[in-house]
Formats: structure tokens, sequence, C-alpha cells
């Protein structure tokens, strides 16, 4: 390491105001890329089922699209977090966004040579940008303090709102486009989802500087005493460390699978009572809008009120919205779209509490590759979610797979609980 970047950083550990500076500056170039993310991520989770259908011809495997993205998006999640951890946030967030890019132009091709194997093949590449803009969220709370965590989450998050809601309602016009230049309707907003993807990259690798994430690893190796969160994970044990990481794990990946195996054929089952893309595409973004929009409330909630709180909120909200989709009238939009934002609201609170518990349970040495293992369960949870949502819905029906997303969603409330009480019972052991 050179004299000047000593100098850099001892400016940082010396200055509390340089520091908060930087974790605004960071949160401020995050949120930007996030709102491409979100439109590039939205944009193709509205029609890769529809996309599948047409291309396949049987609703049997609508799902596929969804779960092949998604186990992208695992393989995705591991490497940003490996990349991450070694090089940090902007060489591993910038590579995630370029190869999702890159996959979505690779759907665009699969559709217009009507290829089932390139299609396979492009969403797996394009779950990339799926799990980084996910990860992303991790970036801003890198210089963050431990009571501003989730609200640092939650800043990150609701920028995704803004490029989320724009994705779903540009399919109509990405269509149109894309007939006039001689490529099928539904391929058109993957057109959308590799521009945007590839801008939010773009802006990462030019704006992430310093890097938060090996400034937060420096400045701890170049403090002479340990700092709060080092001190906190020692005095809390090991054994806590890895409970806090188990359950905020499966607060998100219980929140995930649900979450994306009833949105994954509400597109499906929209197109069977005779719903066009402009009725989807405003049900999903509305959708994938309460997913991140109420994130600046959620994080101040878990901040203030606790993980474990919002974990059981995340519970009862994603049972309403399993219950409200499975009895809404086939011909009432309404109905769908209240269910699919309390579906988008009960996501927003696993993750966010989630998050938080994975982030206070990890030291900075190893946080990156924990959050990007951690993501790959989330991944393959929701891939499992959108392949077994389409094989329901074809062998039984919409309502039993949003029964059964609903009462899956319950097992968030004895997992905390059970937590709080083997944490309590430690506490007691050790008076």
């Amino acid at each position: 390491m050179s004299s000047r970047d000593d100098e850099l950083i001892k400016s940082y550990i010396d200055s509390p105001v340089k520091q908060r500076m930087l974790y605004k500056q960071t949160l401020l170039i995050v949120s930007i890329s996030q709102i491409f993310g979100g439109a590039g991520l939205a944009a193709g989770i509205t029609v890769g089922a529809l996309l599948a259908q047409e291309m396949m011809g049987t609703d049997a495997f609508a799902g596929m699209p969804a779960a092949l993205f998604t186990v992208g998006s695992a393989g995705a999640a591991f490497a940003v977090g490996r990349l991450s951890q070694r090089y940090g946030r902007r060489i591993g967030l910038t590579t995630g966004f370029v190869v999702g890019g890159l996959g979505a132009m690779g759907v665009v091709i699969a559709a217009i040579v009507n290829s089932i194997f390139l299609l396979f093949v492009f969403l797996l590449i394009y779950g990339a940008g799926t799990a980084t803009n996910l990860q992303a969220r991790y970036a801003g709370t890198d210089l963050a303090e431990k009571n501003q965590r989730a609200t640092a989450i939650s800043i990150a998050m609701v920028s995704v709102t803004f490029g989320a809601f724009a994705g779903p309602n540009l399919v109509g016009v990405m269509g149109v486009f894309a007939t006039a230049i001689g490529i099928p309707a539904l391929a058109g907003p993957f057109l959308l989802s590799g521009v945007a993807f590839l801008l939010a990259g773009f802006i990462i690798f030019l704006m992430l500087r310093p890097d938060p994430f090996l400034l937060v690893r420096k400045m701890e190796v170049y403090k002479q005493e340990p700092n709060d969160e080092t001190l906190t994970l020692k005095e809390t044990g090991l054994d806590e460390n890895k409970r806090g990481i188990a359950v905020g794990a499966t607060v998100m990946i219980l929140s995930q699978m649900v979450m994306i195996a009833i949105m994954t054929m509400t597109p499906i089952h929209m197109t069977h009572h005779g719903h066009g893309l402009g009725a989807i595409g405003l049900v999903i973004g509305i959708h994938i809008g309460s997913m991140y929009l109420p994130s600046l409330v959620t994080g101040v909630l878990v901040d203030k009120i606790g993980r474990t709180a919002m974990a059981i909120a995340a519970g009862f909200t994603l049972l309403l919205a399993g219950l409200l989709a499975a009895f809404a009238p086939s011909d009432s939009i309404l109905v769908l779209i209240i269910a699919l934002s309390l579906l988008g609201v009960g996501w927003n609170f696993g993750l966010i509490s989630g998050t938080a518990q994975i982030v206070d349970s990890t030291a900075a040495s190893q946080r990156a590759k924990t959050q990007g293992t951690v993501d790959v369960f989330i991944a393959l949870a929701g891939a499992s979610g959108g392949a077994m949502s389409g094989m329901i819905v074809a062998n039984m029906s919409y309502t039993i797979l949003s029964l059964a997303g609903g009462g899956l969603s319950l097992l968030l409330i004895p997992v905390v609980i059970w937590s709080r009480r083997k944490g309590k019972r430690r506490e007691g052991s050790d008076v």
C-alpha cells in the first residue's frame, strides 16, 4: 500500500465528518444505479413467463424463466460476493450488472431465432443482473452505524421503485418498438433490461470511489483499538453470530420463495382471464413498486422496533397477500393489485429485516463473502418457487398456489420466536 493510500485512509479515520460525507455519497451513487437496475429487473420479470409460454406453447413451463434467471442469480450472487470481498463493491457490482445486461440482449437474440435452448442459456446469464441489483443494497451499509443499517438498506432499495414501476409500464411501448424493428413483441422489454443493466454498471464503475467496503476494511486494520462492531461481535459470541446469520437468511429465503412463486404466475393467471399486456404491466408494476417504495418507512421501523418484530410482520403480510390472491374475482384487477401490493410489502419487510440481521452478525473482514453466500440461497429459493409455481398452476390452480404461498410464509413466525427464546436462554446461562 502506498503512502498516499495511508494518508487517505488516515484522513477518514481521523475525520468522522468525512466518513459521514462518504456514507451519503455512497448512498446517492448506489441509489442512482438502482433506478436503472430496477428497470432492468422489472421489465424482464413482467414478460418472462409470457415469452416462455409463447415459445414453448404450454403453461406447464411458464415458471421456467423465473426459475432460470433466479438460478443464474444464485451463481452470480456467489461470484459478486467473492469479487466484492477481494476487490471491493465497485468491481463486484459493475461485473454483475454488465453480465446481466449481456444476458438480456441474448434473450432478445433467442426470441428472434426462436431457440428455446438459447432462451434458457441467456436467462441464466440475465440472472446476474437481478442478483447484482439485490446485492447493491449491502453497499449502503458499509459505512453505516448499527442503528442506521436498516435505514441505509432502505434508501438504496427505495430508488429501485422508480425504475421498477417504469419498466413494466413500458412493456407495451417496447413491444411496439420491437415489432417495428422486426423483433418479437415480448422480447422488446428485454432490450430495455439490457440497456438499463449496462447503464447501472457504468454508473457504479465511474462513480463509486473511494470504494466504501475496501475503505472500511482498511480502517479497521489501521485503528489502534477495536471498533464497536468488533467488540459487539466478540462479546456476543460465535454461536449467536451464526444464529443471527441463520435467522436473517431464513427470513429472506422464505420471503423470496413466496413472493417469486405468486408473482411469476400472476401474468399467466391474468392472461387466462382475458387481461391484456397493459393490465398485466400495471399490476406487476404496482407490485414491484410495493416491493421497494415502502423501504424508507420499513428501514426506520426495523431500526426502531427491531428486526424480530418486522420479520413477524412480514409473515402475516405475506399470508394476507396469499389469501387475497387466492380468492380474488377473476375479473377484478383492483383486488389483484391489492394482493400483489401486499405481496411486495411483505417481501420488503422480510428482506430489510433479514438483511439488517446479517449485517449485524458479520464483521467487515468476512461480510461481503457471507452476504454473497446468503444471497445464493435466496436466489435458489426464488428459483424453486418459480419452477414449482408453473407446475402447481398447470396441475391444480392459481388459487392453490396462492394459498400454499401464504401458508408457507407463516413459518417465519416460529423461526424468529425460536431465535429470541434461544438467545434469552443463553443470556440467562451467562449470568
